[in-house]
């Protein structure tokens, strides 16, 4: 795009394949220990996984929907900024667990 060329249109987005787009909500940054000890988010944490809500969906997505929390492994992610906003790439083979009001089968844990 030439620097005098106007701002393309807000344009819609499709998730292809089997990509999930999440957002980790903004509480996620800082955490607490049981103790109340301020943990802060550039803190090396070893093999954390993290809750992201899921934004959009691909088509061969089979298991997963907008709405729900997945659970994932930071190391295996795309960041990407639309719209000013924050999100994350993810493929649905790298989601260790979904959380939903739908699940059935579940271990008896809430989040």
């Amino acid at each position: 795009m030439a620097q005098n060329d106007p701002v393309p249109p807000k344009q819609a987005i499709q998730m292809l394949a089997d990509r999930l787009l999440v957002q980790i909500p903004r509480s996620e940054g800082e955490r607490k220990s049981k103790a109340g000890i301020l943990i802060p988010a550039t803190a090396e944490v070893p093999r954390r996984l993290s809750w992201a809500e899921v934004v959009a969906t691909g088509p061969h997505v089979r298991s997963i929907k907008a709405g729900d929390q997945v659970l994932f492994n930071p190391e295996d992610r795309f960041e990407v900024e639309v719209q000013g906003e924050n999100y994350l790439i993810l493929r649905e083979r790298d989601i260790h667990a979904v959380a939903a009001e739908r699940v059935t089968d579940s271990t008896g844990l809430y989040i």
